[in-house]
């Protein structure tokens, strides 16, 4: 039985400099870790699921993917993403994860967001740190991931940053909402993968943050663990792997008043994965690339979307 667990209802109570653009009402849907394998066709099941049963909601604006979105850096596992992914009723963006791009086995960002455009000719993306605007708040896509000496330390370069700094600047009167794979403020619970999973110099990236006032919140994957707290203004939630167990997606509303602050819903929906033909689901080791260790995961295993008319991309 599927499952609505809500977690917090939150309201933002931090004082927005100068006067905002109204926006609207808006769901969306995250999905993170998916951690898809050609080899196996379990977590390929997961998400086939995990898909239809999004397409049964209602009022959704469009849904995030945020990272290691596949297991190894491979055109063969990006490419089965891509063609069950591409089945949503709605829009879909994709930030890249550790376990997404490697350059060195031929798998580099650029040549990721070409199979995605590839797979789908809605997808319009060209570059990983992009944005685009929704019933009058301003989405952005930050990216964190290293493709040369890909690593569970997220790296924000320079560069990044210096575009995130911007593009607040100039959407200041706007409400923004950043989705990322490496998160700047870590949930309880997950002090184990801290050890390898800490993301690098997040005091350059909490600066930027703590410099505007216009951040409602940072959406977040990686380390596996739910959890959602308030640091500075500004709502930081993360959300577990789509294949740990229970199978779970994070369903976020943010409902709005005009001259009062936007107030955040936020539910774990579990997903239900039906076994056929006596389909057994065997926890196995499966090899996690670049890394000194292996985690355990389970074995196994149209409608077009509609473009944002607004997309644009840096970096």
């Amino acid at each position: 039985m599927k499952k609505f667990i809500i977690l917090f209802i939150l309201i933002i109570c931090f004082a927005f400099g100068g006067c905002k653009t109204f926006a609207e009402n808006i769901k969306f849907i995250q999905v993170t870790d998916c951690h898809l394998a050609k080899n196996s066709p379990y977590s390929q099941k997961v998400l086939k699921s995990t898909i239809e049963d999004i397409n049964t909601l209602d009022d959704v604006s469009f849904v995030v993917f945020t990272g290691d979105n596949v297991n190894y850096a491979t055109e063969d596992d990006l490419k089965i993403f891509a063609s069950i992914a591409k089945k949503l009723k709605v829009p879909y963006y994709v930030v890249i994860g550790n376990h997404d791009v490697y350059k060195t086995n031929g798998m580099p960002k650029s040549h990721y967001l070409a199979i995605l455009r590839k797979s789908n000719i809605k997808i319009r993306q060209r570059k990983p740190n992009y944005k685009w605007r929704k019933k009058g708040f301003e989405f952005l896509i930050v990216d964190g991931a290293k493709e040369v000496i890909p690593g569970p330390a997220g790296y924000f370069r320079k560069d990044t940053l210096n575009w995130l700094d911007k593009t607040l600047t100039q959407n200041r009167k706007r409400t923004v909402i950043i989705f990322q794979h490496f998160p700047v403020e870590y949930p309880d619970g997950a002090k184990g993968r801290l050890k390898t999973h800490k993301t690098y110099k997040v005091e350059d990236y909490k600066a930027i943050l703590d410099s505007h006032d216009n951040v409602l919140a940072v959406i977040s994957g990686h380390l596996h663990t739910n959890g959602e707290n308030m640091k500075n203004g500004v709502y930081h939630i993360s959300t577990p792997s789509l294949l740990g167990m229970p199978h779970s997606y994070k369903i976020i509303d943010i409902v709005t008043m005009k001259d009062f602050s936007p107030i955040i819903y936020t539910q774990l929906r579990e997903v239900e994965v039906k076994d056929t033909e006596q389909e057994v689901k065997p926890v196995t080791k499966i090899k996690v690339k670049n890394k000194n260790k292996t985690e355990s995961k389970p074995e196994e295993e149209e409608t077009e979307t509609r473009p944002e008319t607004d997309l644009e991309t840096e970096n």
